[in-house]
């Protein structure tokens, strides 16, 4: 619960428009030819075998948040943060017309908006974090001071909760 609210308040706090202008600008977030289900079944392997937590991005490329926090995760010390500590999975949702299986298998962490993301301990499939509450649904809107506290706060979770993970 505190670490929900921490992650609330560096989201709330750190919003600005530092990354937002170009939101649109550059590669697609999210394959829309992937085979959702096969991605997932490489990140649980890969997480298991590195480690680390599997990160679920579920958005769409039509999206400007989802762009904005694809183009966030390029920033060096965000992707950083997130190659130590995930294996990351984009998957498709479309119009919310795509991959509805997944995304119910995560508990529709969609339903409060896109882009969402879901961590889960690849070894007991549980998940350990959501946005399911739209947190990251006005990431255009974000600083890159708020994206790393984001990545920084979920990567904060490896201490926490991965034990079963390694």
């Amino acid at each position: 619960m505190m670490r929900n609210i921490a992650l609330w308040l560096g989201l709330s706090v750190l919003l600005s428009s530092g990354l937002a202008g170009a939101a649109n600008d550059g590669p697609l977030p999210f394959d829309e030819q992937a085979d959702a289900k096969a991605d997932l079944a490489s990140g649980i392997a890969a997480a298991k075998a590195s480690g680390k937590f599997l990160l679920i991005e579920f958005g769409a490329n039509w999206c400007p948040d989802c762009r904005a926090l694809y183009k966030a995760t390029r920033d060096e010390e965000i992707a950083t943060v997130i190659g130590e500590h995930f294996e990351v999975v984009k998957i498709d949702v479309g119009n919310w017309d795509k991959n509805p299986e997944v995304v119910a298998a995560y508990d529709n962490p969609i339903s409060g908006g896109i882009p969402a993301v879901v961590v889960v301990d690849p070894v007991s499939g549980a998940i350990v974090f959501t946005t399911k509450a739209g947190e990251l649904s006005t990431a255009r809107r974000f600083g890159r001071d708020a994206f790393v506290s984001f990545y920084e706060g979920i990567a904060a979770l490896d201490g926490e909760s991965a034990a079963t993970a390694r």
